[in-house]
């Protein structure tokens, strides 16, 4: 049995995931009624970009008792992506309240080990998603750094074999340029909802070392990102 479907993990996640079901209703209900109305996609994360630009903490502070947290299907993609890489050295940009950190975290301890730096504005957040991957039993593996993620990634202080950016949608091309350094070659990034355009166009360059490529849930604009060189 792998940590992911241990009794201790996989009963924890269950019941984290219902309650982010029920937290994120009203939102996602509010976004699905964007997609689907004048303008759509386009000008629905168009509206979001120019809020951000103008204060993207104070927009993410509305959002604090929002789990935001990727569905169970992707949380598991995000674990085998992690096991297939061997990754022992991880960073994610927009921690919540810790369930996609827990699947990380989870193939971690099934490689043997190994880091996991977040980072999360909110305070309550971050409180949170400490309590959760306690109760997993993974946070001796889990950095989460309070803060601004411009500033609590710019030490990451070794290589790193994968990146999840799931944030402010404007910071997820400053943060990938933030942590680009530390990037080994073969390490994947995985955007979840990464429509931000200047992203898009970066990682779709290959003068900028990389192969990218939407997901099939283009609903949620998820992109599959590897630094090839």
């Amino acid at each position: 049995m792998n940590t992911l479907d241990s009794s201790r993990v996989a009963d924890l996640l269950r019941s984290l995931h219902q309650e982010a079901e029920a937290s994120d209703r009203e939102h996602l209900e509010t976004m699905t009624t964007a997609f689907n109305g004048p303008g759509g996609t386009e000008q629905m994360i168009s509206d979001i970009l120019a809020d951000e630009q103008a204060d993207y903490s104070t927009i993410y502070h509305r959002y604090a008792d929002n789990f935001l947290a990727v569905s169970p299907d992707y949380g598991r993609f995000l674990y085998a992506m992690a096991r297939a890489r061997q990754a022992t050295r991880m960073v994610e940009f927009g921690t919540s309240m810790g369930i996609s950190t827990i699947y990380l975290a989870a193939a971690l301890r099934d490689n043997g080990g190994g880091h996991l730096i977040g980072s999360e504005m909110e305070p309550t957040k971050v409180a949170r998603a400490r309590a959760n991957l306690d109760a997993a039993g993974l946070a001796d593996l889990v950095d989460i750094r309070t803060g601004d993620a411009l500033e609590t990634l710019q030490a990451i202080g070794g290589e790193v074999d994968l990146l999840l950016v799931d944030g402010a949608f404007s910071l997820y091309l400053p943060v990938l340029k933030l942590v680009e350094p530390w990037l080994k070659p073969g390490a994947v990034i995985l955007g979840e909802n990464a429509f931000e355009p200047e992203y898009q166009g970066y990682v779709r360059n290959a003068a900028n070392g990389y192969v990218s490529f939407a997901l099939p849930d283009e609903s949620r604009g998820n992109a599959f990102t590897v630094k090839v060189s």
